[in-house]
């Protein structure tokens, strides 16, 4: 038996005669831009993640970007980022031509840590911009108390959390405005790229709305100098089904998690701490081990897909070499770049292959 990572195939097998039927319903309206499943997609997800205002953009990185754009963040500005996270956080910062500026993540939770946040802004600082790494709330409410303090927007990367809950409330408008991506790995993932900003500030979704279609809210009247970013309506036929599943699929990613939480408690991993007041929805399921190389490799020989997220931290890719900074400076995050290993997660993973997955870790723990 050999376990992928993640079975899209399966998921899509799953759902085939709903996505199939909602493709041919979008392809038959004739709208191939924007249109009437784009705009029901908004209205469904903003109602899902307790918003206000969603709009569609054409993947999580624009929706970063815009987001940013939109609280006028630019050149000679800061924000504050997490030294371990995916380099797309990092990107929509350099995008606006301001300074991501890191900060060390909890060591037992993997996001930024609110304890460190306050050092790190200057009076350049415009945003914090925490992340919902791996499916989990980051701790929202002192990262809100400390921007408030400061005058200062946040906004939620929350790429990897849909569905995820920050003290009973879903995700979606606890800060200034919350940047999704719809890649097809995702926990709601389209077919194809896609992403979304949802918010309660009206003001916020206008200059949004207006950003991602070339700066024009009536045609071929530009107020400013926008971008070409807009979910495509196929994809949005998509998400509409696949966002009734949601929960369901969310619910047995949790269920999995639980069983590996209880099945590998003593096999010589770190297993993910969930503080009382997060609901996770488990987009990955994140162990650290000091060998993990050798584990992963093992694990491969043994048929189980594992992948490290992320094998190099921002402030180390050659992307940021010009920034100056150099092993040892976020040691945090460098040891989780050194230990972390994904374990096989998703819906579609069955109880017989998560068995598998725990016994082959306990056999390569046996023989160390």
């Amino acid at each position: 038996m050999n376990i992928p990572f993640l079975d899209l195939g399966a998921a899509y097998r799953e759902l085939q005669s709903e996505i199939d039927a909602a493709v041919a319903r979008s392809l038959a309206s004739g709208w191939y831009i924007g249109g009437p499943e784009v705009e029901a997609f908004e209205q469904e997800f903003a109602a899902y993640t307790q918003a206000q205002h969603c709009m569609g953009v054409a993947n999580g990185l624009d929706a970063l970007h815009l987001a940013l754009r939109a609280m006028d963040v630019g050149p000679g500005d800061e924000v504050i980022v997490p030294s371990n996270t995916f380099v797309a956080t990092w990107l929509a910062v350099s995008q606006c031509g301001a300074t991501p500026v890191p900060v060390e993540p909890d060591a037992r939770s993997f996001s930024i840590d609110p304890a460190r946040i306050e050092a790190a802004i200057t009076p350049r600082t415009r945003v914090i911009l925490p992340v919902h790494l791996y499916g989990q709330p980051a701790d929202l409410d002192p990262i809100l108390a400390i921007a408030r303090k400061h005058g200062l927007r946040v906004l939620e990367d929350a790429a990897q959390a849909h569905g995820a809950r920050y003290k009973g409330r879903r995700l979606g408008a606890h800060g200034d405005a919350v940047a999704w991506s719809f890649y097809p790995g995702k926990n709601l993932g389209a077919m194809g790229d896609g992403g979304a900003v949802t918010t309660n500030d009206a003001q916020l979704a206008d200059r949004i709305r207006v950003l991602r279609n070339y700066g024009s809210r009536v045609r071929y009247v530009n107020e400013v100098q926008g971008y070409n970013s807009r979910l495509d309506p196929l994809q949005a036929a998509i998400l509409r089904v696949k966002l009734t599943h949601l929960d369901s699929w969310n619910a047995r990613r949790s269920a999995i998690a639980q069983r590996y939480q209880q099945g590998l408690a003593g096999s010589g991993l770190s297993l993910p701490h969930v503080p009382e007041w997060a609901e996770p929805v488990w987009h990955l399921y994140v162990v650290r081990h000091p060998q993990r190389d050798a584990l992963h490799k093992s694990l491969a020989e043994a048929g189980v897909g594992t992948l490290i997220h992320y094998p190099i931290p921002p402030h180390r890719q050659q992307a940021y070499a010009q920034a100056g900074w150099g092993a040892g400076d976020f040691p945090v995050a460098e040891r989780m770049a050194g230990e972390v290993l994904s374990l096989p997660m998703g819906p579609q993973l069955g109880d017989e292959q998560a068995v598998k997955v725990m016994h082959c870790i306990d056999a390569v723990h046996a023989a160390a």
